[in-house]
């Protein structure tokens, strides 16, 4: 099969295309799946610059989610049939990385892929909603409670802002950093006046403000670094804080501790160490049948054409750059 190749970890001159990569064996409980598209997550270029994130790596193969169609199933899988259509998170549970024509994954973490979308927005919805789903469910948000999210506009902020909408959550104050940004979440359904530009002077004032001066019970934390520290300082005594980067400071978590709030560390692979691969299927159904009954809609999304090292160095240099805009970068490849 055709494969985008990482040579080794750099930059990305060091991708390849590659036409000569074979085709694994279908095991009893996995399906073996035709790529449609792909979409880009930060942890892409993460990897391929030798992150922390590149020891999960087990493939020169990148890329993270994709959507497909069903070309063999294992003897033992009997809810997947070939010509269906799918899509799934793969992380590091495929045989290789979704930058391919073909991939093998586990039956258990594919879903059925909604009949009102397209591949291509299907491919932006896995990652960026599985995120949104943990932090709802694991946080357990009253609709009542006042929530801050730093980062709204990104992939998983507006994953997260549409969830939250849908369960009918009112007392949420985001931060975004330029109007496009703002624009995109008023297309939402939020007000401009729950939207704080993060490049403000004042900023936890100017938040605070938004909440009529009280503490916040919720900071849920898109960004990370000196975000984490804001959300500390406008976080109530014993609130929740859900760290979604894994870029929370030292002085921020003194600062929660000191504040006996709770600590909430959202991970997408947590469960694949454990090889509980039946949790992201399941949660995936979960959003299909919220996308296909339109109770929220999909990201909006990029589309790059070409199955080409061109596109995977186009896609990483604008997420590195986050010139994004609120918006998925997919990739075409089939």
């Amino acid at each position: 099969m055709k494969a985008i190749v990482l040579k080794k970890i750099g930059g990305t001159e060091n991708f390849e295309f590659s036409k000569n990569i074979a085709l694994p064996a279908v095991g009893p409980e996995e399906v073996l799946v035709k790529i449609i598209a792909t979409a880009f997550n930060p942890i892409d270029y993460q990897m391929r610059k030798g992150g922390s994130e590149s020891t999960r790596m087990h493939s020169p193969v990148l890329g993270r989610e994709f959507s497909g169609i069903v070309i063999q199933v294992g003897h033992a899988v009997n809810h997947f049939n070939p010509g269906q259509a799918v899509f799934a998170a793969s992380g590091s549970m495929g045989s290789n990385g979704s930058y391919a024509e073909y991939m093998l994954v586990p039956a258990t973490i594919l879903a059925l892929k909604p009949s009102n979308i397209s591949f291509q927005e299907a491919a932006a919805v896995p990652v960026v909603y599985l995120t949104a789903l943990q932090i709802v469910d694991r946080l357990k948000i009253s609709p009542t409670a006042t929530v801050l999210i730093t980062g709204a506009a990104g992939g998983v902020g507006l994953a997260l802002v549409k969830l939250l909408l849908d369960r009918g959550h009112k007392n949420l104050v985001l931060t975004a950093g330029n109007p496009k940004s703002q624009a995109i979440l008023i297309g939402t359904g939020l007000a401009a006046s729950q939207i704080v530009n993060y490049h403000s002077q004042d900023l936890a004032m100017l938040i605070l403000a938004k909440n009529q001066g009280e503490m916040f019970d919720v900071c849920i934390d898109l960004v990370g670094g000196e975000m984490s520290e804001l959300c500390a300082q406008v976080i109530r005594v014993n609130g929740s804080y859900a760290d979604v980067t894994a870029f929370e400071t030292a002085k921020a978590r003194s600062d929660f501790f000191d504040k006996g709030a709770v600590v909430y560390h959202i991970s997408n692979y947590a469960h694949s160490l454990s090889n509980n691969f039946k949790w992201y299927g399941a949660q995936l159904s979960r959003i299909a049948e919220m996308i296909g009954s339109n109770r929220i809609t999909v990201p909006p999304i990029l589309v790059l054409e070409s199955f080409s090292t061109q596109s995977v160095a186009d896609a990483h240099q604008i997420l590195e750059e986050n010139r994004t805009n609120g918006k998925k970068i997919v990739m075409n490849i089939n």
